[in-house]
């Protein structure tokens, strides 16, 4: 496919409102042809604001009168994977908000469905595609800090306590707490830039805050990989600071590298020394060039000109997700 890519988004919520629309406006051969919420008058007020031309209450009407090519899926987290797997029904590519399911299980599924329907469905990992990353990855595939022996990494927002219940607090739908929201993709960072080592065992405390929140309002979480590599995330989304805080340090036997922003350093002769590449960082926040280069990505795979992600990282991915809920659950290791 090399002509216009028409885009229907299945949810208006907040993700849609400040990151994928804002963005998709400004794509050149990219056209928003259609949004469905079941909330229909929030569809109608974002379709407005930024000039998607139909609104919908039901995906199957937008799949049907939009006849969209693409579908992105940002609806809560428990709608994942029925919303996947019926756009790849009616064979549409799909880009879907983290989380692609609720399980390996669930993953494993889309991939199946994919398959039968030989599209292409990516999820949504900005944090792959923010600049510093990107440069980041570059820098590694190098192997000047030699060895890799450990990911340190953290995400500290604020949701204030009197806040109304949410669909994020009813585990049911949302799978999870600040670990699944918040430390998914922290560890899906850490899994990619350290080239997919093979996790071997998992620990998780998590902190469910008390009050009407069925789920972890902060936890920490242990993995040790293949090649004596450790991964630390720790994460809240009940912090109160000065501002919120992202976190995200590689440490390696010949030196260290973190991003928010940009910074590597090598010893040379003895000395820390700053190697961090000049022109790394972009004008732009990380939070708008992760989104623009995500859509670019996936218009990309749709179009044939870079290879299709197999989703099986996401597999690894979620088996470790469910260990750490149950480490923390029985309070003890679990190996995978």
């Amino acid at each position: 496919m090399n002509g216009e890519l028409t885009v229907g988004l299945v949810g208006a919520g907040a993700i849609v409102q400040v990151a994928h629309l804002p963005v998709l406006s400004r794509m050149p051969e990219v056209r928003v042809v259609g949004i469905c919420d079941n909330d229909v008058v929030k569809a109608r007020a974002v379709a407005a604001r930024f000039g998607v031309p139909r609104v919908y209450e039901d995906i199957e009407d937008l799949l049907e009168d939009a006849d969209p090519e693409v579908v992105a899926v940002c609806t809560p987290n428990h709608l994942h994977e029925i919303h996947v797997r019926t756009a790849l029904s009616a064979g549409k590519h799909v880009l879907c908000e983290r989380p692609l399911a609720l399980s390996a299980a669930g993953v494993e599924s889309i991939i199946s469905a994919r398959d039968k329907a030989g599209r292409v469905v990516m999820v949504g990992m900005n944090h792959r595609f923010r600049s510093d990353v990107q440069a980041l990855r570059t820098y590694l595939r190098t192997g000047e800090l030699g060895a890799i022996t450990g990911v340190r990494c953290g995400w500290y927002a604020f949701r204030p306590s009197g806040e109304g219940s949410t669909w994020r607090q009813r585990r049911e739908r949302a799978g999870g707490g600040a670990l699944l929201d918040l430390g998914l993709s922290l560890v899906d960072l850490a899994l990619w830039l350290t080239g997919c080592p093979k996790p071997k065992r998992v620990s998780a405390h998590l902190d469910r805050d008390g009050g009407d929140s069925e789920v972890e309002e902060a936890g920490c979480a242990l993995i040790v990989c293949e090649g004596d590599l450790s991964i630390i995330a720790d994460v809240s989304r009940r912090y109160v600071g000065e501002q919120e805080r992202f976190w995200f340090e590689i440490t390696g036997r010949l030196g260290s590298a973190k991003i928010h922003p940009l910074r590597i350093f090598r010893e040379i002769r003895g000395v820390p020394t700053n190697v961090t590449p000049s022109g790394a960082a972009s004008r732009e926040d990380a939070f708008t060039t992760s989104y623009r280069a995500e859509w670019a990505h996936f218009a990309a795979m749709v179009r044939g000109r870079v290879e299709r992600s197999d989703l099986l990282d996401q597999v690894v991915l979620h088996r470790v997700m469910e260990a750490l809920y149950r480490s923390a659950q029985e309070g003890r290791d679990i190996a995978l």
